[in-house]
């Protein structure tokens, strides 16, 4: 069986061909890893060789490659997304283009290959903001940056082909992520890069806004459950079950640096900065098996340790940002 990943070079799609190609069992797959390889992908996240692995360097939105790459497929996990809100805000035409005619060329392609199931990994963001409880997954949609909004997009294509063409469609919406090999622009890198360098951390507004935290190798895990066990046109939520605000993340991050509140420089708040997000990830429980394995205060302090000890990989990255 060939699977064909998409955005495989960056920080979730590469932790999930590790895993997959960890796996040597009799029914493992070969993996054709597609990726641009944009600013937030590198090569340092995947195998340098592998006999199960191959790496082709291309865009999502490049038809002809997509559909060469597809006539050769049998399944799909389709990662391939421009992720980070504040560059949405900034400049938004990249996050159409790659979120959304991106995910309709990927989806064309397979219809015409007859390919699936097709696992669209999508994120909460799509929802909104919730103030109290847990969205599960027939919320109504409610983006509120062009980020989200090209996300919710894409996701509303993938189960309109379902609908329409009856493609094998699975969509996933995952809380916020967090663990080794994270591109040092979200927060949990940037505030531990910032902090072995003795740099400040920017905390947005007051840190109020709560977020609930995901470690990769349970995102994956639960990826993994939803091409095998799940339903074709179906949404599951994939949660961490630790909702932290920002505030109380950087305090953890400050400790577990060994620096203090002197660190932190208050920043404007981002614009139409979402309070708070939660998922019910009951669904995918209950239905496939899921739950979060790792306990966060430990995850939390192997991923300092591991950035603590990567500078190599990480070093370059930064200097690739600033520029």
């Amino acid at each position: 069986m060939n699977l064909l990943v998409t955005g495989a070079a960056g920080f979730i799609g590469s932790a999930y061909v590790r895993a997959l190609l960890a796996d040597d069992g009799p029914d493992a797959p070969g993996i054709t890893v597609l990726d641009k390889l944009t600013y937030a992908g590198t090569l340092t996240n995947l195998p340098e060789r592998h006999p199960r692995l191959q790496f082709v360097r291309g865009d999502i939105r490049d038809a002809a490659l997509v559909d060469k790459l597809m006539a050769d497929a049998n399944q799909v996990v389709h990662f391939a997304a421009e992720s980070h809100v504040d560059r949405s805000i900034n400049a938004a035409d990249e996050f159409v283009l790659t979120n959304v005619v991106g995910t309709q060329t990927l989806l064309d392609a397979a219809q015409r290959h007859g390919v699936g199931p097709i696992v669209h990994v999508s994120t909460d963001e799509v929802y909104g903001s919730i103030n109290t409880g847990s969205w599960t997954e027939n919320h109504p949609l409610a983006p509120n940056s062009p980020y989200s909004a090209s996300k919710a997009s894409s996701d509303l294509l993938a189960l309109a082909h379902h609908r329409t063409h009856g493609l094998d469609v699975r969509v996933t919406r995952c809380s916020n992520n967090y663990g080794p090999h994270q591109f040092p622009e979200k927060v949990v890198p940037l505030f531990v890069t910032n902090l072995l360098d003795g740099d400040r951390v920017p905390l947005y507004g007051d840190g109020r806004n709560v977020r609930d935290w995901l470690h990769v190798d349970d995102h994956c895990r639960g990826i993994e459950l939803v091409r095998s066990k799940g339903r074709p046109g179906e949404v599951y939520n994939i949660g961490g079950g630790t909702e932290l605000s920002n505030r109380e993340l950087t305090g953890l991050l400050l400790e577990a640096c060994g620096a203090g509140w002197d660190s932190v420089e208050y920043v404007s708040d981002r614009k139409g900065h979402d309070l708070r997000y939660s998922v019910d990830w009951t669904k995918a429980r209950n239905e496939l098996g899921y739950r979060p394995l790792h306990d966060f205060a430990t995850s939390l302090a192997e991923t300092v340790a591991w950035y603590r000890d990567n500078r190599a990989w990480w070093e370059p990255l930064k200097r690739r940002r600033s520029r």
